[in-house]
C-alpha cells in the first residue's frame, strides 16, 4: 500500500492545478550542502548533475532514481509541511514552481531558508530552462549547460521521429473514470504536452487543464487512441473503459487501442523524456 500512496501523490503532483507558488527569494545557492528537492523532475536532475551527495531530503513525488527513495520524505509537494521540510536542517530548498501552499511556503521564507523556485514547462524548451535553473541553483552551471545541451539534441531527436509518423493519431488522456465519468487532459497540461512531442493530437484541447467531459465530447472527438496512467489496480480496466458507451463508438473503442504508460515517466518532464517520447511515438504507430 505505502508503494500506491508514494504514486498516487506523484501522479497528482502533475494533474493539480493549485495557485502557482514562486519562490523568488534567491536564485543560487551554489554552497548549499543540505539541499532539499521538491519535485520529481528536479530530483532526477540533481542526480543527473552528479550532486545527489547535496540532498538531504525529497517529496513525496520524488520516485525515481531508485537510490533517492533511500532519502527522508519530507512531504507532498503541493502540501508541504513546514515541520518535516525544517526537520532536516536544510541550507537550501528546490521547489518546482507550483508547490506549496502559499502559507507554507512564506513560513519557510521567515525561517530565513534560501528557496529557489524551479520553472515548469510542459515542452523541450522547458525542460532545458529547468535543467539549467537547477545547476544555476547549485553553482555547477558548466555540467548544467551541457546535461541541457544533451537533453536538447534527444528529446529533438525523438520529436523529429515522432513528427515522421505516417498518421497522425488522435489522442484521448484520461486521467481517471470513476462510474463512468472521465476526466480528460485539455491544453495546458503534462499530458497535452507530451502528445504533441510525440506528432500526435490531443482530441480535447478545447479546454484548458483536466476537466470531466460528457459522453457527446467523447463520440464528436472521436480518438483514435485512449492514453493513460499505467496505474495497476487502481485504474480502470480495458474492460471498463471500453464497456463505457461513449468510448465505445469511437475509432479507440472499436479497435480496442490504449496505451498505458508509467505516470511519472511519461509527464514527469526530466532527464528521461525523450525516452517517453519515443516510447508513446512507437506505441502510438502500432495498428
Amino acid at each position: 500500500m505505502r508503494s500506491f500512496s508514494l504514486t498516487a501523490l506523484a501522479l497528482l503532483a502533475f494533474v493539480s492545478t493549485p495557485p502557482a507558488t514562486h519562490a523568488t527569494e534567491v536564485e543560487t545557492v551554489p554552497n548549499a550542502q543540505r539541499v532539499v528537492a521538491v519535485g520529481g523532475s528536479i530530483t532526477e536532475i540533481v542526480y543527473e548533475l552528479g550532486e545527489q551527495k547535496r540532498l538531504v531530503a525529497r517529496d513525496s513525488t520524488s520516485l525515481y532514481p531508485q537510490e533517492a527513495l533511500t532519502l527522508p520524505d519530507i512531504g507532498y509537494m503541493r502540501q508541504l509541511p513546514t515541520e518535516g521540510v525544517m526537520s532536516v536542517d536544510p541550507d537550501a530548498i528546490l521547489l518546482l514552481n507550483g508547490s506549496g501552499p502559499p502559507e507554507a511556503i512564506e513560513v519557510l521564507k521567515k525561517a530565513s531558508v534560501p528557496l529557489v523556485g524551479i520553472p515548469d514547462r510542459f515542452s523541450r524548451e522547458g525542460i532545458v530552462d529547468k535543467v539549467k535553473a537547477v545547476g544555476h541553483a547549485l553553482g555547477v552551471d558548466a555540467k548544467a549547460e551541457a546535461l541541457a545541451a544533451k537533453l536538447d539534441a534527444e528529446i529533438a531527436s525523438a520529436e523529429k521521429t515522432a513528427a515522421e509518423a505516417k498518421e497522425k493519431k488522435r489522442v484521448l488522456f484520461i486521467l481517471s473514470a470513476p462510474g463512468g465519468k472521465i476526466m480528460a487532459s485539455g491544453q495546458g497540461t503534462a499530458a497535452d504536452g507530451i502528445i504533441a512531442m510525440a506528432g500526435a493530437e490531443n482530441v480535447m484541447s478545447a479546454f484548458k487543464g483536466y476537466k470531466q467531459v460528457t459522453d457527446e465530447a467523447i463520440i464528436t472527438a472521436a480518438p483514435d487512441v485512449i492514453l493513460m496512467m499505467d496505474r495497476g489496480d487502481h485504474g480502470a480496466s480495458d474492460e471498463q473503459l471500453f464497456s463505457h458507451p461513449a468510448l465505445a463508438e469511437t475509432p479507440a473503442g472499436k479497435t480496442k487501442k490504449v496505451i498505458r504508460m508509467e505516470g511519472t515517466y511519461l509527464i514527469g518532464f526530466g532527464p528521461r523524456t525523450a525516452g517517453a517520447v519515443r516510447d508513446l511515438a512507437a506505441a502510438l504507430a502500432k495498428p
